[in-house]
């Protein structure tokens, strides 16, 4: 039985990497400038990707052309409103410091119905694989659950766990594992 669960497990992580769409993200402002083209950077210094992690979120430029709102009004909600919410080590329940932050997201959910979210789930490194793939899809679907309890449509959102796969910060310190716990967001349609 339990070979049968890491193959599952298996099987998805690879579909879901099979199938990811190119993403950019965008600046705070202004034009971007070498150092923030974020998917070739790969010299970038950990620091500055955790501080821009904290701060943009991911979006499907194409996706942008498709629909009402302009490229300056994504960076504006992506810099205001779709942050990063943190978890508890090994828990999937969502704190009491991030329901305002998720609030403030269902609120631009509902005022924006054409948009649709990926919520990520994202663990730090401790533990397996297959324990950290279940608990950051535990962790995206409780944001899910929490964002429909608000009023979001369910149909205008999807999940997708990387476990500890994608962390925004190496460091082996709790300071940075916090970080790495977390549910963060996509603009994806």
């Amino acid at each position: 039985m339990k070979r049968l669960v890491v193959l599952v497990f298996a099987a998805l992580f690879l579909f879901i990497v099979s199938c990811a769409q190119k993403e950019v993200v965008v600046p705070d402002s202004g034009p971007m400038s070498k150092k923030e083209d974020t998917s070739k950077d790969k010299d970038r210094d950990v620091k500055d990707r955790s501080k821009d992690a904290d701060e943009t979120t991911s979006i499907d430029k194409d996706s942008i052309k498709d629909r009402a709102l302009t490229e300056e009004e994504i960076r504006a909600a992506m810099q205001s409103v779709l942050k990063n919410i943190p978890f508890a080590y090994n828990r999937s329940d969502i704190l009491d410091e991030a329901k305002p932050v998720l609030r403030k997201i269902s609120d631009w959910m509902l005022a924006h119905k054409s948009v649709s979210l990926l919520i990520e789930g994202h663990c730090d490194e401790r533990g397996t694989n297959e324990y950290n793939l279940a608990l950051g899809d535990q962790r995206a679907q409780a944001t899910k659950a929490f964002l429909v309890s608000s009023g979001v449509p369910a149909t205008s959102m999807e999940t997708v766990t990387f476990g500890k796969e994608k962390p925004i910060c190496n460091e082996h310190n709790e300071a940075c594992w916090s970080k790495n716990r977390r549910a963060a967001f996509v603009i994806s349609r």
